[in-house]
């Protein structure tokens, strides 16, 4: 063997080498890129499932924003009202005020008047209900 079948003896040592070191980054590297498809596959999936669970929230949220609204709507028409009812109200308490002062004095005394006519009336009847039976075990 000479020097120069020596050198290409050496030459293909350090290529099969290089060889076989550059198969091994290279499986190693198709393992990364294997681990690293399943991680952003599982994170694709995960986030899928993030991205339907919002838009269902936002949709229920956008019901319940609509029935509040319907709520509000109510609530104004409710307000409403209650003041055109307080306007009438105070123009019927106005009414009554007129008709008492007017009113009130004649027709509390004629009131009073027939209680007292009832009232005596009443104690009248009792007594006469209480002398009545005595009236007759006597005779």
């Amino acid at each position: 063997m000479n020097a120069g079948q020596v050198a290409a003896l050496v030459a293909a040592a350090f290529f099969a080498v290089g060889v076989c070191a550059g198969v091994f980054v290279l499986a190693r590297l198709a393992r990364l890129i294997a681990a690293a498809t399943t991680l952003v596959t599982s994170y694709q999936a995960g986030a899928d499932d993030l991205l339907a669970s919002a838009r269902a929230t936002v949709a229920r949220a956008d019901q319940q924003l609509a029935r509040t609204g319907a709520l509000a709507d109510g609530v104004d028409e409710v307000a409403e009202s209650m003041s055109d009812l307080a306007g009438q109200v105070s123009a019927v308490a106005a009414t009554a005020r007129l008709i008492a002062a007017g009113l009130g004095t004649p027709v509390l005394r004629l009131a009073a008047a027939g209680h007292g006519v009832r009232y005596a009336m009443a104690v009248r009847r009792s007594r006469q209900l209480v002398r009545a039976p005595a009236d007759r075990v006597r005779p």
